[in-house]
């Protein structure tokens, strides 16, 4: 792998980590609840979840796992089934506090909803199996573009956690008012709804 691969993979990979979708606005939202560094640590479930999909593209196995049928049937059902739990939580949330649901989560709570979240969706599974092998050299040590590459994608996750993290926490001072906390918990909630929608919409293609 040469120097200008990673020069085009960067700015790449940097746009589909930034881009909002569902685990972006559950970091945004829990640092809205619980601040930035709850945010953070919580997003560590998602890394977690992206770690095994690596691992799986690089052996292969997640290629047999998009192009199965029955599995992306599964996974996008069970993935916009659980998105659609958390806008139905965050919708009914209590607006005189700051938490999702009447009582707080902590650390393992909201770090296994990043993992559920990152697991579920069958559009970071393509992430891996079409976008990273773009720019692998066949003719090179495979094994180790991908722990490269993967590296990279896990650090730039990082920093889109902490991004969309800090701005959550920001939001938190528009809305102290309780009817303002209600509309944002709504709009989220709704956010979520539609990424479930298109998560069942969704296909292979």
């Amino acid at each position: 792998m040469d120097l200008l691969t990673l020069l085009f993979f960067v700015p790449a990979c940097f746009a589909l980590n930034m881009a909002p979708g569902p685990n972006n606005l559950l970091s945004m939202s829990n640092a809205k609840r619980y601040g930035v560094r709850m945010a953070c640590l919580a997003g560590i479930g998602r890394l977690a979840a992206f770690v095994v999909m690596i691992a799986l593209a690089a052996s292969g196995l997640a290629t047999v796992l998009y192009t199965s049928e029955k599995l992306f049937l599964l996974i996008k059902v069970l993935g916009a089934g659980y998105l659609f739990w958390l806008a139905f939580q965050l919708w009914g949330a209590e607006s005189g506090d700051e938490d999702m649901a009447a009582a707080p989560m902590g650390l393992w709570g909201l770090s296994r909803q990043e993992f559920l979240l990152a697991a579920g969706n069958p559009k970071a599974i393509l992430i891996f199996t079409a976008f990273l092998p773009q720019f692998v050299t066949p003719g090179g040590d495979v094994a180790f573009q991908f722990l490269i590459l993967g590296a990279l994608f896990l650090v730039l996750e990082w920093v889109a956690i902490i991004g969309y993290a800090c701005f959550g926490a920001f939001l938190r001072h528009w809305f102290s008012r309780p009817a303002m906390r209600r509309l944002f918990n709504r709009t989220c909630a709704s956010l979520l709804a539609s990424a479930g929608i298109g998560l069942l919409v969704a296909r292979r293609e």
